[in-house]
């Protein structure tokens, strides 16, 4: 997992404190993400595990959680959800901090479930990658 904790916290920090602008990526589509919220919390394990041979888990994860009003969505996430796919696509998400310069920040994730009403569906994820431009 390559994941830069001083960025991540700095970002977490900054998430807390003012609002920030998210738009999830998703085969070459943009969809804004609202009420994002970014936590370590541990994960349903005493130790880490094997699935399907290839999938470890850490007891602790950093989950995020998100909005999306965009109902055109929900075909593309079947694909890319953890659990039944033997495959699934990482969905990229960013945001712009402002810095001394606008800094990108593109989080990678797993989706591993979404809740979905009439207007909006809510994306449970597990961060797997951070980068900063």
């Amino acid at each position: 997992m390559s994941i830069d904790l001083n960025l991540l916290e700095s970002l977490m920090s900054i998430n807390e404190k003012q609002h920030l602008e998210y738009v999830l990526h998703l085969n070459g589509f943009k969809y804004p993400l609202s009420d994002v919220s970014i936590v370590n919390s541990p994960t349903p394990v005493n130790s880490p595990t094997t699935r399907g041979g290839v999938y470890f888990s850490d007891t602790f994860a950093y989950k995020i959680k998100g909005i999306i009003h965009d109902l055109s969505i929900v075909p593309l996430l079947s694909k890319t959800m953890l659990g039944p796919n033997t495959e699934f696509g990482e969905i990229k998400i960013t945001t712009q901090v402002a810095d001394h310069d606008k800094k990108t920040i593109s989080l990678f994730t797993n989706l591993t479930n979404s809740v979905q009403s009439s207007s909006k569906i809510e994306l449970n994820m597990i961060l797997v990658k951070l980068e900063s431009d």
